[in-house]
């Protein structure tokens, strides 16, 4: 019974099955809000989740990767934003029916028992800063600083991972170029955030929860952040393991697994496979195809949507031609990566355009 239940969470591990489990996880925790946010639906989340955790702390493989040292911030740190996702979502759902019946939201109720900065709040920021500063005291003694030995270019560490705020990046790297991973996209997602008080004038949620009232924007924040950036490092964290493959949370970390994989270009699957012919020789009409999905995908996708969707003609009356097309490039640029990575763990699809010859591949 338990060596099943740990194949079942390994095969759930899968990097497909587990990026579609968190996107249906995202959809289901957003439309079924109400029932889910519901402190007793939440005290059995977390009961179940404790227990989960208890058991697989008797199996070696899991406990190893957990109580690492360089990991147990990330195990922190996930359940900081699975808490903090529910408080935000749950307090977002009671505004909400405030507000249908006319009444005050709770942040407006709760302004009005304001108190002075000083002593108050300095006296509770002290008292938070001891508590965390004597934990910090605690946990420097309990667990071992993760050093390692000198760095040697003979002898790497197998995985070698970055630190846990660029495992996100370094996981966008086995799909990108580096020059896409490390430099454009990055840049573009501070250009976005730059971009969101210019692009987004709504005043609606200003200075309180609420979903119903900002839909699409709260959703489309959270697919960027929990899934497109906290589901990744957990993924690089303890799915990762030796020679960057793929390890269920159960499955031992065999440095000597490699799984045969064969990364193709778009370019071989059109010529090659779907044509049987040779690739051309020029490189212009051999990455043809690929140069045409691209232009298709952010010059047919926009009016596409804007003639489909009632929330995107909604979106462009409202924020303009000139706007709404910086919001939809955007838009388009994110979707891109979860697109790249399942095109990339269903049919290792390695580049959708390579131009070896310029360093440019996409």
């Amino acid at each position: 019974m338990v060596d099943a239940i740990k194949n079942f969470v390994n095969a759930l591990s899968n990097p497909t099955v587990y990026f579609f489990l968190t996107i249906v996880g995202l959809w289901a925790y957003l439309q079924f809000r109400k029932q889910l946010t519901h402190p007793i639906s939440a005290w059995l989340f977390l009961l179940g989740s404790v227990a989960f955790f208890i058991f697989s702390m008797f199996d070696p493989t899991f406990r190893s990767v957990v109580t690492k040292p360089d990991n147990v911030p990330i195990v922190i740190m996930l359940g900081l934003v699975l808490y903090l996702t529910w408080l935000g979502l749950r307090r977002a759902v009671l505004n909400d029916e405030l507000m249908k019946r006319g009444e005050a939201n709770l942040e407006a109720k709760e302004s009005k028992d304001r108190v002075f900065t000083w002593p108050d709040l300095v006296y509770t920021e002290l008292i938070c800063m001891v508590l965390c500063t004597a934990a910090l005291v605690v946990w420097s003694i309990v667990l071992r600083a993760p050093l390692e030995e000198p760095a040697a270019p003979a002898r790497t560490p197998n995985p070698s991972k970055a630190p846990w705020y660029f495992l996100g990046l370094q996981e966008m790297l086995v799909y990108y170029d580096p020059w896409i991973a490390g430099v454009v996209l990055p840049s573009l997602i501070i250009v976005g955030l730059m971009a969101i008080p210019y692009l987004d004038r709504n005043p609606k949620g200003n200075g309180y929860y609420t979903f119903e009232e900002r839909p699409f924007a709260i959703a489309f924040f959270m697919f960027g952040f929990l899934i497109l950036w906290v589901s990744l490092v957990v993924l690089g964290t303890f799915l990762r393991g030796p020679n960057w493959s793929f390890f269920g949370p159960f499955q031992p970390w065999d440095i000597h697994f490699l799984e045969p994989l064969v990364n193709v270009n778009l370019s071989e699957y059109f010529w090659v496979r779907g044509l049987g012919a040779p690739l051309p020789a020029n490189a212009i009409l051999r990455e043809l195809p690929g140069i045409a999905l691209i232009v298709a995908y952010f010059a047919l996708v926009p009016p596409l949507l804007l003639s489909t969707s009632k929330l995107f003609r909604s979106y462009f009356l409202e924020l303009g031609a000139a706007r709404y097309a910086t919001f939809i490039m955007l838009l388009l640029v994110e979707m891109s990566l979860p697109i790249k990575m399942v095109l990339r763990w269903t049919i290792n699809l390695k580049y959708v355009v390579a131009f070896p010859e310029y360093f440019f591949n996409i």
